[in-house]
C-alpha cells in the first residue's frame, strides 16, 4: 500500500501559509482540454494550495446548473476520462490534484483499474459524491493500494455517530458540504459555520475543507474565521471559465483574489 496521494495532501496544507488551505474547483475539458490545462495553470500560479478537477459526468445529480451546464458542454467538446486525466498529469507536478467524478464514471473502468489510473497520472485524491459510505470498502481499498486518498463528504444534516464513521476512514481531507443542496453560488453567508465544522473536526483526524455554496471572497474568509482548514471554490470560477472573453485570465485573477482574502 502506498500513502502518496494522503502525503501530498497533508503537505499542501501544513504549507499553505493562509488561514485556510485554497482549493479551486475546475471542470476537466472545459471549455476544452487545451482550454481547460492553461486556467488550471493560472489557478495554481494565483495562489491555489490544491486543485479540485471534475471529469465530466452526464448526471451529475450533487453539482447546480452552472457546473452541470459545464460538464455537459466539456463532453459535447470531446472531453474523455484519459483527457481529463492528461490535464490532472499536467498540473500535478505543481500541486496536487484531487479528481472529482461520479460513481458510473468509476464502475464503468473497474474500481481497480480507474484507480491504477488516477496513480498513473499522479493525481492525489479522488472524491465521488454518489458513492455511499456503506458501499465504498471497495473503492476504498483500490484507492489505498494505488495511493490516491479518497475523501468523502458529510453534510449538516449528517448525524454524529455516522460522522464519527466517516471521518475515522477519511483520507487526505473531510469535505463538509456547507449547505443542503447543491453545488452553486449563494448570497449571504451560510449560517452556524462554526459549530458544524468544530462537529467535523472532533469526529476526523484529517484537515477539514469546506465547499458548496462559497462564491466571493469574503463567504471565503468567513468559512476560515469559522474553523475550516480548506475552502474549496467551484461554481463561480467554472462561470468565469465559460462567460469571460479571457478565460484564463478570469479565473486566474479570481483565484488571486481568493488567496488574497485567505491571507494570513
Amino acid at each position: 500500500m502506498s500513502d502518496g496521494g494522503e502525503q501530498r495532501i497533508a503537505a499542501a496544507f501544513a504549507s499553505a501559509g493562509k488561514r485556510a488551505a485554497l482549493m479551486p474547483y475546475l471542470m476537466g475539458g472545459f471549455p476544452d482540454l487545451a482550454a481547460s490545462r492553461a486556467i488550471c495553470e493560472a489557478a495554481a500560479a494565483a495562489g491555489a494550495d490544491m486543485l479540485e478537477l471534475g471529469i465530466p459526468f452526464s448526471d451529475p445529480l450533487a453539482d447546480g446548473p452552472v457546473i452541470h451546464d459545464a460538464a455537459t458542454r466539456a463532453l459535447a467538446a470531446g472531453a474523455t476520462v484519459p483527457g481529463v486525466l492528461g490535464v490532472a498529469a499536467a498540473i500535478a507536478p505543481a500541486l496536487p490534484v484531487i479528481v472529482m467524478t461520479y460513481a458510473n464514471i468509476v464502475l464503468a473502468r473497474g474500481v481497480e483499474h480507474f484507480l491504477e489510473a488516477l496513480a498513473a497520472a499522479s493525481v492525489a485524491g479522488l472524491i465521488v459524491p454518489d458513492l455511499p459510505f456503506e458501499e465504498a470498502e471497495a473503492t476504498a481499498s483500490s484507492a489505498a493500494a494505488a495511493g490516491v486518498a479518497l475523501v468523502p463528504l458529510v453534510a449538516p444534516t449528517t448525524p454524529d455517530e455516522r460522522l464519527a464513521r466517516i471521518g475515522a476512514r477519511a483520507r487526505g481531507f473531510l469535505y463538509v458540504v456547507s449547505v443542503t443542496g447543491t453545488t452553486g453560488e449563494r448570497a449571504g453567508r451560510p449560517a452556524a459555520l462554526a459549530p458544524l465544522l468544530a462537529r467535523a473536526h472532533a469526529h476526523t483526524g484529517v484537515p477539514v475543507a469546506l465547499g458548496f455554496g462559497i462564491s466571493t471572497p469574503e463567504q471565503a474568509s468567513a468559512a476560515a474565521d469559522a474553523g475550516a482548514d480548506g475552502v474549496i471554490v467551484g461554481s463561480r470560477l467554472v462561470r468565469a471559465a465559460g462567460e469571460d472573453a479571457d478565460p484564463v485570465g478570469a479565473v486566474g485573477g479570481l483565484v488571486g483574489e481568493f488567496a488574497a482574502a485567505l491571507a494570513c
